[in-house]
Order: structure tokens, then C-alpha cells, then sequence
């Protein structure tokens, strides 16, 4: 079943001293991606990815083309999408938990039930043991941690997610694809995930959509074969580094054709 459907969506920013130039960003981009898909985005840095992430959170407007979740048209943001990003973005004044309850809040939830919700979005990513932690106390694994349980708190049916894990050490974002791949099957989600990490696409995702950039636009979508639920094994498959190999082989050409 199609969750999200994107045909021509085009965008354009100012450029120059005068800003009557336009500088094409996203060049007539189309893909479909269905329930409880995970895909990620990949490509060159400056090819629009977190643009085109950023218009279907409906953070951003397009100049063109049609954009829909669950046939409907999207015209800014919505609590069906939950948005993760690089930094935190958590309220240094709040706990972990009122972190999660200022979302919930926000979205219409009644005050006697948020402490509850928040508490059990904690349990989902395993802090439910740090729940009046305030962010200046947890590590950098942990504070994404609150990101994804706020996130989730208010039950989105997709989650985006911009290069969530890029300021975490090398073994915590290993645990963090780990705790994501779960809570994703789990939740039942679609989830759009934009990494530079090709390695971290493939161990995630059901497909992958490499972006060629000046402008932006899809290029090569890759189906990722591999079994059920993945773990540390996964990367030892041959299947794995043969994928990982072609696409960042897609990815090179991309850059020497600049």
C-alpha cells in the first residue's frame, strides 16, 4: 500500500548578490515508497536530500509537483510525521521525560494521560530509568534516544529521520541502528532515512535511493535482499559488501561526472 507519492516535486532558492536568480535545488524528483517501508536517501553532499526530506516534513514549500501521505496533499507539518534530526533539538530546561510530554502537549493530548505515554516511549528506547535525567546528564546516544521516543510519543505513522546518528561514536551508532531497526518493526512505520553513511543505509533499509545533485533528483534506487531481522552477522554477509559496493560505486560517478 502507497504511504507517501512524490511525482515532479521541483525547488528553487534565491542566488546572487540581487536574488533574482534561482538556484534549482530539487529538479522534478518522483518515488513512492509504501507502508511500513524503510528507505534511505543517499548521495553527494549538496545533492538535496535534506531538502527533500525537509518539504515532507513540510518544514519547507516546493515550487512544483504533487506530494502526498496517504493520498492526502501535504501543506506543512502534521503529527502523521514525526521529524528526527543530527542535533537533539531537546529543551535543556526538561528532563527526558517532560522532553516527551511537551510533545505530547503539543499535539492535543490530554495532561492527565501524557505522563504515562512519555513513560512508556522511554521503556521503547530503554531509558526509562532516566526519565528525570535533564539533557546536560545523558550521553550523546541517549539524547537521541529522547529525540526518537519524542518522536514517537504522539504515534506518527512516518518517521523522518536527517543524518540522526552522524555526531555519535562509532559502536554507540551501531546501537542506535540496532534499537531503530527494532523499534521500527515493532511500531510498524515508514521510515525516511537520510545517512552520507552507505554501510548504515544497507544494514537499514529496505531500499535505497541514490541522489545525483546540480540539480537534485533520484538517480539509482538499489532493493536491499537481505533477511530479517539484521544484526552484527549481517555485515558479514557477501550479499552485504557487494551491495555496499555498488552503490558507493553509484555514488563516486556521481561526484567525478560533477
Amino acid at each position: 500500500m502507497e504511504k507517501l507519492f512524490i511525482r515532479d516535486l521541483s525547488k528553487t532558492f534565491a542566488a546572487g548578490k540581487s536574488g533574482k536568480d534561482r538556484l534549482t535545488v530539487l529538479d522534478k524528483v518522483s518515488l513512492s515508497i509504501g507502508e511500513n517501508e524503510f528507505i534511505s536517501l543517499v548521495g553527494a553532499s549538496g545533492c538535496g536530500k535534506s531538502t527533500l526530506l525537509s518539504i515532507i516534513a513540510g518544514l519547507q514549500t516546493r515550487d512544483d509537483g504533487d506530494l502526498k501521505v496517504d493520498g492526502n496533499d501535504i501543506t506543512g507539518p502534521g503529527a502523521d510525521r514525526g521529524v528526527v534530526f543530527q542535533s537533539y533539538t531537546l529543551l535543556p530546561w526538561l528532563t527526558a521525560k517532560k522532553n516527551v510530554e511537551f510533545a505530547l502537549e503539543a499535539t492535543g493530548h490530554a495532561k492527565a494521560d501524557i505522563g504515562d505515554m512519555a513513560m512508556n516511549q522511554l521503556k521503547l528506547v530503554g531509558l526509562e530509568k532516566f526519565a528525570e535525567r535533564f539533557p546536560a546528564q545523558l550521553s550523546g546516544g541517549m539524547k537521541q534516544r529522547v529525540a526518537i521516543a519524542r518522536a514517537l510519543s504522539y504515534k506518527p505513522k512516518m518517521l523522518l529521520m536527517d543524518e540522526p546518528f552522524g555526531a555519535l561514536d562509532a559502536l554507540t551508532r551501531v546501537q542506535m541502528q540496532e534499537l531503530l531497526t527494532d523499534v521500527w518493526e515493532r511500531e510498524k512505520l515508514t521510515v525516511i532515512f537520510v545517512t552520507h553513511d552507505v554501510e548504515e543505509a544497507v544494514f537499514l533499509s529496505d531500499r535505497i535511493f541514490v541522489m545525483a545533485s546540480n540539480p537534485g533528483r533520484i538517480k539509482k534506487i538499489y532493493d536491499v535482499p537481505l533477511p530479517r531481522p539484521r544484526g552484527p552477522e549481517t555485515h558479514r554477509l557477501p550479499e552485504f559488501a557487494a551491495l555496499q559496493a555498488d552503490v558507493l560505486g553509484s555514488i563516486r560517478s556521481e561526484m567525478r561526472d560533477r
